[in-house]
């Protein structure tokens, strides 16, 4: 993306209109709000209110985000129509939300959470599996963040022609990012999430346009291009791709419907009403989103061909440049739509990092370390630790350790893990809670061993997948065996899963 012929002055200029938009709904989002700060459900869940149009952006913009295009379609060109699969796995995660975010919803608002863990804490009532779900949730939290960090530097770079440098642009954007953040808490993300949504929607339909112009008016164009000089990419996958393509449906399927910050937006709608009609709004979303970024990456197959791994990673730019150079037209609607890529990412990541701040917050320092201290306190820790956080993964991201799809892939590898304690816990009151905490223990172990250990899949299934199997059969066969007491079963008695 480094040769951009809208790159420069154009790019700066319109990062910076982006910026200053961004700025100004975190400062009007909490303006006038004197409870903001003072309330944990206020600053983190934008009280508890967020309507139709804001929940189904900030669920789009949860599960989607510029990343999604600048690192999906790269992947569709290195791997060819198996990547048909990124469809299929963001369907499932909308399946899987339908499988316990209304009933998780009606729980939430009996009993006011505020996080995840409020959850985990209340249905197993036990310190260690608490913390031990803490820990992993702070993991993905972290991972996911990282991964928005790496890609706004790269995208934000490319849009200017290396006028921003990759290390400006990230501190750049993360500066806007705290500040909005600070000034307007779910409320500032909400709406932010709103703007990059209908930008890269309009966005990506005209980018398509403008790619298919380009190969020949028509997709079959590109096919037959395929079909001629790299054939593999059409063929039917072997049983190995297969098994991986089946593992990659599962670990992401699961593992991103129980994202904590995908959580808090369930936790945040204003009726049970409004989430499910969000949901059904975002089940069109897998084919009208990640569909069409999956064509784009098919066509640029034959538009750019013969690029390395190295060079594919800079496709969406590569091929901008093109579509750019059609007319006036194009060229600013690319502009425009790469600017919003740009604040995609950062409004994705604005939302990884409110969630971990309220985790550190609520989780760890209000439950554990000062318990009785007021609720504006609690927000001020939670502020303050995200911005040390960031500090950190700015440090990390500097010199970045993989591509982003790689680094997408690590954070669901010990996430997954904390899935059989969610959602089983929701529809079976049985399970308990030192089964569950060594499901996840020995379930995260055997993920990060596998992962660390440069064993990412076995046989085709991810490490985590793996983990995720011995940590369901100690769970579910552990909590069978476990004997009920009377004290047990007085409380689970308490336990309200309506």
């Amino acid at each position: 993306m480094n040769d951009l012929v809208f790159a420069g002055l154009d790019g700066v200029l319109i990062l910076s209109a982006y910026a200053v938009i961004m700025l100004l709904i975190g400062y009007f989002s909490g303006r006038g709000d004197k409870t903001l700060h003072d309330s944990m459900s206020n600053y983190y869940l934008a009280g508890k209110n967020l309507g139709i149009i804001a929940l189904f952006f900030t669920l789009y913009a949860t599960q989607y985000s510029g990343n999604t295009i600048i690192g999906y379609a790269p992947t569709a060109y290195r791997t060819g129509f198996t990547w048909l699969q990124s469809i299929s796995f963001m369907t499932i995660i909308i399946g899987v939300y339908l499988l316990f975010a209304p009933r998780m919803y009606v729980i939430s608002k009996k009993m006011n959470f505020i996080t995840p863990a409020d959850w985990i804490s209340y249905r197993f009532n036990s310190k260690a599996v608490t913390i031990l779900a803490v820990v992993l949730m702070l993991w993905g939290l972290g991972n996911y963040l990282l991964e928005q960090l790496v890609a706004i530097g790269h995208a934000a770079s490319s849009l200017t022609g290396g006028t921003i440098p990759y290390q400006v642009a990230v501190i750049a954007f993360v500066l806007v990012m705290l500040i909005y953040e600070w000034l307007g808490g779910m409320k500032a993300v909400a709406f932010t999430d709103v703007m990059q949504g209908l930008v890269l929607m309009v966005g990506i339909v005209i980018f398509l346009i403008g790619a298919i112009y380009l190969v020949g008016g028509d997709f079959s164009s590109a096919t037959q291009f395929i079909a001629t000089n790299e054939p593999v990419k059409l063929g039917v996958p072997d049983m190995m791709t297969s098994v991986n393509w089946f593992s990659m449906l599962l670990l992401v399927g699961l593992g991103a419907a129980i994202y904590p910050h995908a959580v808090q937006r369930i936790f945040a709608a204003e009726s049970e009403r409004t989430l499910k009609r969000s949901f059904s709004r975002m089940a069109w979303m897998p084919p009208v989103t990640t569909g069409l970024v999956f064509v784009i990456g098919i066509l640029g197959i034959a538009l750019i061909p013969n690029l390395d791994t190295a060079g594919s990673e800079q496709l969406v730019g590569l091929m901008a440049n093109e579509i750019a150079g059609i007319n006036g037209f194009f060229y600013w609607v690319m502009i425009i739509f790469f600017g919003a890529i740009v604040a995609a990412i950062v409004s994705t990541a604005d939302s990884a990092l409110l969630s971990f701040s309220s985790i550190v917050s609520n989780d760890i320092y209000g439950r554990f370390i000062n318990p009785k201290a007021p609720e504006k306190k609690k927000v001020m820790v939670g502020k303050v630790t995200g911005i040390a956080a960031v500090g950190i993964l700015l440090w990390i991201a500097w010199n970045p350790p993989a591509t982003l799809y790689e680094i997408f892939v690590l954070k669901f590898e010990l996430l997954v893990q904390v899935f059989p304690a969610f959602v089983l816990g929701i529809y079976w009151k049985r399970m308990s809670a030192q089964p569950v905490f060594w499901g996840m223990l020995v379930g995260a172990v055997i993920a990060g061993l596998l992962t660390w250990t440069g064993y990412k899949t076995v046989f085709g299934i991810h490490g985590g997948i793996i983990g995720l199997t011995a940590n369901f059969f100690i769970a579910v066969v552990g909590s069978y065996l476990v004997p009920l007491t009377v004290e047990k079963e007085a409380e689970l008695k308490k336990i309200d899963l309506a």
